[in-house]
Formats: C-alpha cells, structure tokens, sequence
C-alpha cells in the first residue's frame, strides 16, 4: 500500500487488534486469519519476549496474512524491524522514539500512532502532524499493562471532546461487554487485546466487535 492507501484504510479501521506471537498456542497464522476475517482491520504484533529475528519471522507471517486480506498490519516499538519488514503502521508509547526519530528512519509514508495515559499527552499527540492517530488508555485496569492505573470513561469523554477528524482510539478492558459504554463515551475505534487473543472464537468475537462499533 502507498500513503494514500493507508490513509483510507485508516479512516474506515473501527477494529485494532495488539497480539502477541502466539508461541505458546503454536497456530499464529490461523488466528491471524480468524480475526481479520471476523473484522479486526489492523493487527499488531507486540511481543516483548522475542528477540529481533524472532519477531521478524512472526511479523512475517503477520504481513503475508494481512495481504492476503487486503488489511493493515503494525510494529510496536522497534522502527528499524518495521522498516525490513515493510510494516503498514508503526506504533510507539510515550517513552519510545520521538516523532521525528520514528520518521527519519521509516520515511513519510508509514503510518504512526503514540499511545497516551492523559488529556495532556493524548492532546499533544493528536495535534502532533507526524502522527496519523492517538490512543488513550487503558480504559479499565488491564493486565496487559500491570500497574498502569486506569483513565476511566470521563477521559474518554475528554479526548472525544477535544478530538477532530483524525483518527483515534480507546484502549484497555474493552470487551464486547464492556464496548458500550466506551462507545457511549465517544469513541468511535477501539483496540483490543484479551477479547480476541482469549476468545475460543476469535473469527465470531471480531464480528461481534465490528457489528457494535
């Protein structure tokens, strides 16, 4: 995909998935499958316990997927494994790579997000113009993200107030039961992780999802 492309996809993504590499279930491709054809239109791959050629391999088979379904798939963290493996989106949290780092090692036409745990943060990265869209979270308390306390819903009323027509997304707790409510707050995309990644289903619990969003 060109820039251009990216920006489309973006602009209609609803549904972010964060998955680790599957190791210990072993069927990464199937799963990967599964939740893009259920609806899930990015998904990441952030797995701290892989050492880089590792990761490669596993975003390998991440991108071959992706393309087979014509979806967007992202990097976390690392720009220089994003740019061997051609990533659609690279995302950083608040102690990674400036903007302007990520861009001078991946160029202009890789799309970038910065997830935020405050207004603060998320307004300075949704007015950052090297940035294509802004996270806040975690919603709700979430062991992906020990310790981090969590924003609750009236921040996400504020980031929704705040926000314009770029795209951003809630994170952090979000299941098909608990998506109401953020919905109701003001988000309009969403990024999961135990909803998907622990679901029996993981093709009927995207859908579900999607059909909420």
């Amino acid at each position: 995909m060109n820039r251009a492309e990216r920006e489309n996809a973006l602009a209609h993504t609803k549904l972010y998935l964060c998955t680790d590499a599957r190791s210990t279930q072993g069927d990464l491709t199937e799963f990967l499958h599964a939740c893009y054809e259920g609806g899930a239109d990015i998904i990441q791959l952030r797995d701290k316990k892989l050492e880089a050629r590792a990761e490669i391999t596993a975003l390998e088979t991440l991108a071959d997927v992706a393309r087979q379904h014509g979806k967007m798939f992202a990097v976390n963290d690392r720009a220089d494994v994003a740019l061997l493996v051609d990533a659609d989106v690279f995302h950083v949290g608040q102690g990674d790579l400036t903007t302007q780092q990520a861009r001078k090692v991946l160029g202009p036409n890789v799309l970038m997000g910065r997830s935020n745990n405050s207004v603060a943060q998320f307004q300075q990265s949704y007015s950052d113009p090297g940035l294509d869209y802004a996270v806040i979270g975690p919603v709700w308390p979430t062991p992906t993200k020990p310790g981090r306390p969590a924003v609750g819903l009236e921040v996400v009323k504020q980031c929704a107030d705040l926000a314009g027509d770029k795209p951003w997304f809630a994170i952090g707790g979000i299941s098909a039961e608990t998506a109401p409510e953020v919905i109701d707050a003001g988000a309009q995309r969403i990024v999961v992780v135990r909803a998907l990644t622990e679901a029996k289903d993981p093709a009927a619990a995207a859908a579900l999802l999607r059909n909420k969003l």
